[in-house]
């Protein structure tokens, strides 16, 4: 029987906890905070959690819960961060493995030892395990412009990334506050920093499709039947696409730049109050910079602005401070992984959540804990490293293929695909003759 260990108690990690658990196979998991919900918890002590105080979910309920526990009927379609934290509690407290998870615990090294993997905590305490499942997520190390914008050493004023931010201060009250990025970070925080501040800057590298929460009193991730989600984006896409111009009209028409890319092609942007603060004239949208000089910020349309305080919504590195890059390497955001689980030269060596869906992690998390947990009990078998080897290339090409450049971009797929995906390499069983011991498995099958 393998034995596992399960890094991070965040949304992803909880999962895993909750398959092994069900499906009686031995764990640990180590939580370096001390409590559960990861991203979710907000002013999380393990100072990994980007959650600010007024954050809502921009998946709607129904695409964030978990296959196992539905969340509470009496919960609005966007929850706020609190209910999806006490839902998490509660998810935690009805399987009743809370006693599994070691809390204040970080885990400082996962090495290869032979078949088995050597796991040490901070406190030098060691123990050997069959397989190692990473839930640590990749919403905690902030990345900042790279290389830095010329003069933004100079800048004078107050700096922080949007991972910090928790809610508008004296940094933002009565001040000039500049906003970088266009992502749902930056809509957020720039729509929030609007209220309060003396005037409010937006300022992006490119434009972006920025859509309604709700089409016609339905989600937005609702709208679509079921069947339509069984078909390619591309089919779907001028539905969609027609639906968002009815109700939004073109970006331009608010002073956004016009997208240079088409729906779906960047990760979406949610927001249900950036177009009104716009055109309320409380955010003044800009361009990229070209260089900061002490206090004044510097844009590429030769306009400038008097900044007191830039919040950089930039992005975050994907790291596994635990292993070794000869292990795991994440330069520029790429993790090599076979349908983002699975490292083809690392048996035993498994990522949970490491993914930006067009939909919720939850659900994804859930299910590639199912398929790990089959790979584990020899019920699904994996193609040999060479195989994997080449489906991740082709899936890479599509993904360049798709998606506009951006360390963004790496690890992303979209949600009905992907869970169909899961599901087929699940009832991949050709040639396993026995279970797999120490989920190291040899059993060579085709790639779909």
């Amino acid at each position: 029987m393998a034995r596992v260990c399960i890094i991070g108690a965040g949304s992803s990690g909880i999962a895993s906890c909750q398959v092994l658990q069900a499906r009686g196979i031995d764990f640990d998991c180590f939580e370096k905070g001390s409590g559960i919900g990861g991203n979710w918890r907000y002013g999380n002590d393990n100072g990994m959690s980007s959650a600010y105080r007024s954050l809502f979910i921009n998946t709607s309920r129904a695409m964030m819960e978990y296959a196992t526990f539905p969340m509470p009927d009496d919960y609005p379609d966007y929850p706020h961060h609190t209910q999806i934290a006490r839902y998490f509690e509660d998810y935690v407290d009805h399987f009743g493995f809370r006693d599994r998870i070691r809390f204040n615990t970080e885990v400082a090294r996962v090495e290869p030892a032979g078949d088995a993997w050597e796991v040490t905590l901070a406190d030098g305490e060691s123990h050997r395990y069959d397989a190692v499942m990473v839930a640590n997520g990749h919403h905690w190390d902030p990345k900042y412009p790279e290389p830095p914008f010329p003069g933004q050493a100079s800048f004078t004023g107050e700096q922080l990334h949007s991972h910090w931010y928790r809610e508008p201060d004296e940094r933002f009250v009565d001040r000039r506050v500049l906003v970088l990025g266009i992502g749902n970070s930056a809509t957020d925080i720039a729509a929030e920093a609007s209220r309060c501040s003396a005037a409010t800057y937006l300022a992006m590298r490119r434009g972006a499709y920025v859509m309604p929460k709700f089409i016609g009193g339905v989600p937005l991730d609702q709208m679509a039947p079921s069947w339509a989600n069984r078909l390619p984006f591309a089919f779907t896409r001028p539905i969609l696409m027609r639906e968002v111009k009815r109700v939004q009209g073109p970006m331009e028409s608010y002073g956004l730049p016009k997208p240079d890319h088409k729906l779906g092609q960047a990760h979406p942007t949610v927001s249900a109050d950036l177009l009104d603060r716009i055109g309320h004239g409380r955010i003044a949208v800009k361009p990229n910079i070209e260089r900061i000089d002490g206090p004044v910020v510097h844009f590429c349309d030769g306009t400038s602005a008097e900044v007191d305080t830039i919040v950089w919504c930039t992005g975050y590195r994907i790291t596994f401070p635990f292993l070794d890059p000869e292990v795991m390497g994440t330069a520029g955001n790429h993790v090599p992984l076979y349908r983002r689980v699975v490292h083809p030269e690392q048996p035993g060596l498994y990522f949970v959540g490491l993914v930006q869906p067009l939909g919720a992690i939850m659900p994804i998390a859930e299910r590639q804990s199912e398929w790990i947990a089959d790979l584990l009990e020899g019920k699904a078998a994996l193609p040999e490293p060479k195989r994997m080897e080449r489906a991740i290339e082709r899936e890479e090409k599509a993904m360049r293929k798709r998606y506009v450049a951006s360390t963004r971009h790496t690890i992303q797929v979209d949600f009905h695909p992907y869970m169909r995906l899961l599901a087929r390499e699940r009832k991949r069983r050709r040639g396993v003759k026995r279970a797999l011991p120490a989920a190291r498995p040899r059993v060579a099958a085709p790639v779909a």
